[in-house]
Parts: structure tokens; C-alpha cells; sequence
């Protein structure tokens, strides 16, 4: 019988015996080598295992809970390129329906001759959004030999994408400050920064910080009346980034869409509420006059003539073909039951945190975005043992990401914690996550911290 020596280096017989995983591997240069690919693989894999666990990250908005099928059609379409619509027309019109699905959801008066786009995320399409916005604004300017060249935004506490935009784009933002008791824009506070050089005004229909919703009907009659004394018309764009899918659904009483004539334009992103997975943001404009033509490109590429409008050029189709598949899976009433369990699940969590008696609630989960903000109550007999940074750092341990960050402007002196709630997540969860907080309390209680964490050594929203 022949013996056969094995090459413990180079074999097959173990990933864990190749010289990749017996060796430190080359992280910040190409090696001159290549390497078995499953034990390549597995040494990723097992890095990966050092990231947290998605399903106990309640401080991203993005959706992390995605069924068998959508990992199935993000595998068959991971070699299609959305921008080339004469290679993969079919893709294309995928993308088309889904922008008149959204249309017809947000309440386009025709929804089937709007125009739109999908992108990457909501932050690009807020700035394609804010980039219409500032087109017609300076057309307009120009048609009267007015001078145009200090535009204006004005915002409430927004989400770091638009000061991106104001500062890419040369554009002044005028962001409302917060103030006790009050977290989100208001008309009052609106008519006070609105001119003849405002490009338009932005609500934000789930505001980051605190998860509220900004009163856009509210907003849209004191420009109707602003206009009425002033001849100024002053159009809105929705930052409907994640109230654009929960609104339509289980808030279908607030009248915040296409429903109001001012609203010219309203993003939103796939990714998060829209139940798709990370990289599709989409915008839709009320009609295709409200989408200046100068800002739409005719490429010819790789065989075909085609329009295009947006901040970059190929991008993968997956997330729109999942997008689709979101929209025929669940239907309305589908999509309404997931949020309206999301929402309970937040209204749940912010009463048993109530019930404790340490945190005021900022935001109670009731009739917004599901989830829950809050803060250490300033009516204690006396200070607390911990801050929200020690809180969750000790939820951390088990495994729970909450997010802590101290509020923006005149008011970044109050440090609060929130939590998201998103699809895939239980009550049985909701009740584990409660007690751990409750745990978290009487361990500080038993074991008092002789140094706090600061600002810096906790903060853990950077968005």
C-alpha cells in the first residue's frame, strides 16, 4: 500500500492547519500569495463574530431582520447594475413600479405620471430633493432679475445629511434650535426664518433625535398664509426618511403628503421602515414639473439612451428587486400590522421605563415612530448613580446597543438614550430588554461608579 504524506500547510484536511490561520495574515497589503477560499472565508467570518448582534441593536434604524427570500433574490441580482437600463430593462421596470407604488402611497394627484428616482439611501435623495428645490428656486429668481445667489433652507433639528447638502450645495441652512419642552419645528419658529430667498422648507417626519414628527400640515398653512401677505411661495420637501413607511399605515389620519399641494417632493429610505435591505433610498416629486429638466441627464451608455438623475452611476439592483418584493409580499395591511406591532412594542418599553420612576420620557412611543427616547428625570430626592453613557454601556454586556448622545445646539446639555424598534423584534424581547435595564439600575445601586462616563467616552449616535 502506497503512503501519501500530507503537506500540513498546504492540504485541505483542516482550514484551521493552512498557513493563513496559523499565521498572522497580511491586513494592510496584498500578500504576494493567494489562499484556499473557505478558510479565507471562515477567518472573516470568525472576525465578524466581534460585531454586535443586529437583532439587540436598538439604535439603528436600518432593518437587520430580512427573510430567507430576500437573501435568495439579493443573491440572483448581485450582478445587476441599475444604471444600465438597456441591459436589464426588466430591472428597470421593476424600479418604475415601485416608484408609482410609492406615488400612489404618499398620495401623488397622479400617481402614475409622477417621476422619481431610487438611490442609495434617503440622504441622497433628500439632497436630489433639495437640489430640485434650489433649481426652481433660481429659475424663478431669474425670470423676475432677482439676484439668487443666497439661498436658504430652513429645518428643524435634522439629520446630518442636510448639513452635507447645505454645504456641498452653497446653501445657508437655518436649523431651529431645540428648547425645553419643545424638540421639533413649528410654524411660529419657521415664519421667523423664511424669505425671499428661502428655497424651501424642510419638516422631517421622524425626527433622529427623538423620533416625533414635525406637524407638516400645520407648517404648509402658515406658508399658505405667509404667502397670502407676503406674494412669496415657499414650497416643502418631506424628509420622510422613516415616517414615509409608517405614516401611510397605521397614522393615515396625519395629513403630512402629496395631499397638500405646498409638499413638492418627499423622500424616503427602503432600508429602514420599508422593510429592504441596506443601500435603497428612494424620492418622489408631487409632478414631473416639480423636477427642474436641467437636473436630468440623457446618457448614452453602453448601447442605450437613457435619463438619470443622481449623485452617483452604477449601483447594485438588488435592493430594488427586494424593495418590489416587500411591496407584493405585504401589501397594505401587511405592512400595517408589522408597523402597528413595532409601535406597540415601543409604547410598551417606553411605560415600563415610566414606571421606574428615574427617566422622563421625551418621547413615549405612542403616535409617531416606534420606539422611545428618554431621560434621567431632574425631580430625583437626590442624584443618581449613574448616567444614560453608564447605562448603556452596562446594556452592552448584554448585548443590547442603545444609543446616548446629548441633545444639538442650546439644549446639548441633556444627555438622552433612545431605542428603535423595527421589524423582528418581540415582546418577549421588549420584556428581556426591560429587565435588563431594571438589572442595570440595582447593580449601579449595589455598586456605585466612582467615575462617570463623559461625553466623549460614551456618546454612541453619530448620526
Amino acid at each position: 500500500m502506497p503512503l501519501h504524506i500530507v503537506d500540513k500547510h498546504k492540504s485541505l484536511y483542516d482550514n484551521y492547519v493552512q498557513s493563513a490561520t496559523i499565521e498572522e495574515i497580511s491586513k494592510f497589503k496584498l500578500a504576494d500569495d493567494p489562499n484556499e477560499p473557505e478558510t479565507i472565508k471562515k477567518l472573516i467570518m470568525d472576525e465578524l463574530l466581534l460585531d454586535g448582534n443586529s437583532k439587540q441593536n436598538l439604535a439603528t434604524f436600518c432593518q437587520t431582520d430580512l427573510d430567507k427570500n430576500i437573501h435568495s433574490i439579493m443573491d440572483k441580482c448581485i450582478d445587476k447594475n441599475m444604471i444600465d437600463k438597456d441591459e436589464y430593462p426588466q430591472s428597470a421596470e421593476i424600479e418604475n413600479r415601485c416608484l408609482h407604488i410609492l406615488a400612489d402611497l404618499w398620495n401623488s394627484p397622479d400617481s402614475l405620471e409622477t417621476i422619481g428616482c431610487s438611490t442609495t439611501g434617503s440622504s441622497e435623495a433628500a439632497m436630489l430633493g433639495g437640489l430640485a428645490l434650489k433649481w426652481n428656486w433660481r429659475e424663478n429668481r431669474k425670470k423676475l432679475g432677482l439676484p439668487y445667489d443666497k439661498p436658504n433652507i430652513v429645518t428643524g433639528p435634522v439629520q446630518i445629511c442636510w448639513h452635507k447638502f447645505a454645504l456641498y450645495f452653497d446653501i445657508e441652512i437655518r436649523e431651529i434650535p431645540m428648547e425645553n419642552g419643545r424638540y421639533i419645528m413649528n410654524s411660529e419658529e419657521v415664519l421667523k426664518r423664511v424669505d425671499e430667498n428661502t428655497i424651501g422648507v424642510i419638516p422631517t417626519l421622524g425626527v433622529t433625535f427623538t423620533l416625533q414628527y414635525e406637524n407638516v400640515f400645520e407648517i404648509s398653512a402658515s406658508l399658505d398664509k405667509f404667502e397670502k401677505e407676503s406674494g412669496i411661495n415657499i414650497p416643502i420637501h418631506v424628509d420622510a426618511a422613516s415616517g414615509g413607511f409608517v405614516a401611510p399605515f397605521i397614522q393615515q389620519e396625519i395629513i403630512w403628503d402629496f395631499r397638500l399641494p405646498r409638499v413638492k417632493s418627499i423622500n424616503a429610505s427602503g432600508h429602514k421602515f420599508g422593510l429592504s435591505p441596506l443601500g435603497v433610498g428612494w424620492v418622489v416629486w408631487r409632478e414631473k414639473k416639480d423636477l427642474h429638466k436641467d437636473l436630468v441627464f440623457n446618457v448614452n451608455y453602453l448601447g442605450g439612451n437613457m435619463s438619470t438623475f443622481s449623485l452617483n452611476f452604477s449601483r447594485p439592483g438588488g435592493q430594488i428587486i427586494a424593495q418590489y418584493y416587500n411591496f407584493l409580499r405585504h401589501g397594505r395591511n401587511g405592512y400595517t400590522l408589522i408597523q402597528q406591532a413595532c409601535l406597540d412594542h415601543g409604547i410598551f418599553i417606553g411605560k415600563e421605563l415610566k414606571k421606574m420612576g428615574i427617566f422622563d420620557l421625551i418621547y413615549d412611543g405612542t403616535d409617531a415612530l416606534p420606539g422611545v427616547c428618554w431621560t434621567i428625570s431632574k425631580n430625583l430626592p437626590s442624584e443618581p448613580l449613574f448616567n444614560l453613557y453608564d447605562l448603556s454601556e452596562k446594556l452592552r454586556s448584554r448585548g443590547w446597543q442603545v444609543a446616548s448622545y446629548t441633545l444639538p445646539s442650546s439644549m446639548n446639555d441633556v444627555v438622552v438614550s433612545r431605542v428603535v424598534i423595527r421589524h423582528g423584534f418581540s415582546r418577549d424581547l421588549c420584556s428581556l430588554f426591560v429587565k435588563d435595564v431594571q438589572n442595570a439600575i440595582e447593580y449601579f445601586q449595589k455598586h456605585p461608579i466612582l467615575r462617570s462616563l463623559e461625553k466623549d467616552e460614551g456618546e454612541n449616535f453619530h448620526h
